[in-house]
């Protein structure tokens, strides 16, 4: 058990890359992820599973099929499973997401941009 909690602002302050979330921690049988985001991502769908976005820092367009979603700072989205979408961020976005441990960092699409859950844990243990 950890009694220690998370400063999100500093766990955000370790995060390099853009578009490579980090686990930082566990719900049930879901993940908590963060993320930077800057630029365009890839369409892409979640079939089986819902992503909750919640905007910490900057905003974010996410582009669907139906029209687009304007999120900023304080923001929380949940995209329902099955749907197509694009983030976009101009500018340098945080996000955290709550996904189920099943979801596909793209979904249904597998670019050279894709993350392993490994690669995402890692990226989660490197933060303190």
């Amino acid at each position: 058990m950890n009694l220690a909690a998370l400063n999100l602002e500093k766990a955000f302050d370790q995060v390099t890359d853009y578009w490579s979330p980090a686990i930082i921690g566990e719900v049930n049988d879901s993940y908590v992820k963060i993320a930077k985001l800057k630029g365009e991502f890839v369409w892409h769908a979640h079939d089986l599973e819902d992503e909750l976005f919640y905007i910490v820092k900057g905003e974010l367009l996410i582009h669907t099929r139906e029209g687009d979603i304007h999120l900023k700072k304080g923001d929380l989205y949940i995209i329902p499973r099955g749907l197509q979408h694009n983030p976009f961020a101009q500018n340098e976005c945080w996000v955290m997401l709550l996904e189920p441990k099943s979801t596909a960092h793209t979904g249904n699409v597998v670019t050279k941009g894709t993350k392993s859950v490994e690669e995402q844990l890692s990226n989660g243990k490197k933060l303190s």
